[in-house]
């Protein structure tokens, strides 16, 4: 298996959402869509992968050297590197979007509650507004309409994917709702620990999914002027939509897992292909 097949494995295993959404891009720009989100996989994983935070640090500098052209010969050896460096070559991805994703993932690796807004805004953008950007870039080069709407369509959809896995957060005692929110509602993070779903808990749960609405309202309304070519790279943010409203609907439990449907967001991307074209 050459490294772009193994990456596709590894998305549609790992990122089943992003998988789907590359199927309707050209043939011939998938396997480059396939190195970048099984990168991110791969970055996104590490803290699950590893024992302490110190060794996922060794790990995402190893990914920093490889990007970088500092690692050793074993870099090529790996696939998901060997697919994205030669991506980065075929479409001249720039490499501190990618390095900034990196650098945003060593919050993962610890407890540290998420200070404020701009600090939450600053990691989605690095985590998510780039993939979306660097997809673009893939699909129809440097585009700077596409640039724009990168920014609010990862910051949304970045939001809906965490607020999602707040149960799980909380749980495992990470807090990746920022600390001047939790404030400004009158909660302390000791109530989220110990799983208290208070009045002013889904009050602030209520502000962030308001705020990811905003950020996907701006790109509905200049959706317009994306070009066919980019347009791919958006198409998961008809997701987040959905996601939020899901949430939303599932509001008086804001520890109860929340999901949506394999079938719902299949559909979900399928009408938002067809409205895009």
């Amino acid at each position: 298996m050459n490294a772009y097949a193994y990456c596709e494995d590894r998305v549609r295993a790992a990122d089943k959402d992003r998988f789907l959404a590359s199927l309707f891009a050209p043939a011939e720009a998938r396997r480059h869509l396939f190195a970048l989100y099984a990168f991110n996989a791969e970055i996104a994983r590490v803290r699950e992968v590893v024992r302490t935070p110190m060794a996922g640090e060794i790990r995402l500098q190893w990914w920093r050297d490889a990007l970088q052209g500092e690692g050793h010969g074993e870099v090529r050896a790996n696939p998901v590197a060997d697919a994205l460096i030669g991506t980065m070559a075929a479409c001249r991805l720039p490499v501190e979007p990618l390095l900034a994703l990196i650098e945003a993932r060593s919050f993962d690796l610890y407890n540290d509650p998420m200070p404020t807004l701009d600090a939450l805004y600053g990691y989605v953008r690095k985590t998510s507004s780039s993939l979306v950007e660097l997809a673009a870039v893939i699909l129809g080069g440097a585009d700077p309409i596409a640039a724009g709407l990168a920014g609010p369509a990862g910051i949304g959809s970045g939001i809906a994917r965490l607020l999602q896995a707040f149960p799980v957060h909380a749980a495992g005692g990470r807090l990746y709702l920022p600390g001047e929110v939790l404030a400004r509602h009158g909660v302390a993070p000791a109530d989220v620990y110990a799983r208290r779903a208070t009045p002013q808990l889904r009050a602030a749960l209520s502000d962030l999914r308001e705020r990811a609405r905003l950020e996907l309202d701006q790109v509905a309304t200049a959706a317009d002027r994306l070009t066919d070519q980019v347009r791919p790279a958006f198409l998961t943010v008809a997701l987040a939509r959905l996601l939020l409203d899901r949430l939303e609907a599932h509001a008086a439990d804001p520890f109860a897992p929340v999901e949506v449907p394999q079938w719902r967001r299949q559909w979900a991307l399928w009408r938002s292909a067809r409205r895009l074209r």
